[in-house]
């Protein structure tokens, strides 16, 4: 056998894990305790400044309530909570998934490109615009 080339899976190393492993993790405990404590009483874990300032549901508004309802596999609840949210939670595990596995393997990840993260924001900004109308705010904002 000859050498092996460069461009081979090299094995992972314990700092290259330690980032994907963490994140995962620190998202692990943080979803563990919304299973566990019900964002669904009021006032159980605070307020939306923008929603209290301004009356504007954001697009994060309702994401502990479907991440709770997620975690009890309530797929309905949770889409009345935050539809953005139950669409992009799955995606967010894939992702750290092939993060995982890039460091596992001794591989760069590159994640997010630019053009993605403007998409990403612009699909945020959209949502917002969307949830705050009168005509869609009965699907999708997260108090009624």
């Amino acid at each position: 056998m000859g050498p092996i080339p460069e461009t081979a899976v090299r094995p992972a190393t314990a700092p290259a894990l330690r980032a994907p492993l963490l994140a995962g993790a620190a998202v692990g405990a943080a979803t563990l305790l919304v299973a566990l404590r019900d964002p669904h009483v009021p006032g159980s874990y605070g307020f939306c400044p923008l929603l209290e300032l301004t009356g504007l549901a954001c697009p994060l508004c309702g994401g502990l309530r479907a991440t709770h309802d997620l975690a009890h596999l309530d797929l309905a609840g949770a889409w009345s909570a935050n539809a953005l949210w139950t669409v992009t939670a799955p995606v967010v595990v894939v992702v750290w998934l092939a993060w995982l596995v890039a460091a596992a393997r001794g591989r760069p990840f590159r994640g997010l490109s630019s053009t993605g993260g403007w998409v990403t924001l612009g699909v945020a900004l959209a949502f917002l615009v969307a949830r705050n109308l009168p005509w869609l705010q009965p699907w999708l904002t997260p108090w009624l």
